[in-house]
């Protein structure tokens, strides 16, 4: 199984769009001091998340989301989450 997921960063108060086959682990990488996007913050917390067969499917879905290019829509797909 994998996962899409979207991260949110109080300190940065920005969200980041993944996917993944093991999201605990995919976190802990997140949350550690390395170079990138989540690296140096170490708050970053799982806000969403859909479970996909494949991972050509859950990267597929990570692509559409980064290309709404759209806090506004992220959140909205965040809130109208029902798990």
């Amino acid at each position: 199984m994998f996962y899409l997921y979207i991260l949110y960063s109080k300190t940065r108060d920005k969200y980041y769009v993944g996917s993944t086959a093991d999201l605990e682990d995919r976190l802990r990488t997140h949350d550690s001091n390395h170079s990138g996007f989540t690296g140096h913050t170490g708050d970053w917390v799982i806000v969403y998340k859909e479970l996909f067969e494949n991972r050509e499917e859950s990267y597929a879905r990570e692509r559409a989301i980064k290309k709404w290019k759209s806090r506004k829509l992220i959140e909205k797909l965040i809130s109208s989450d029902c798990s």
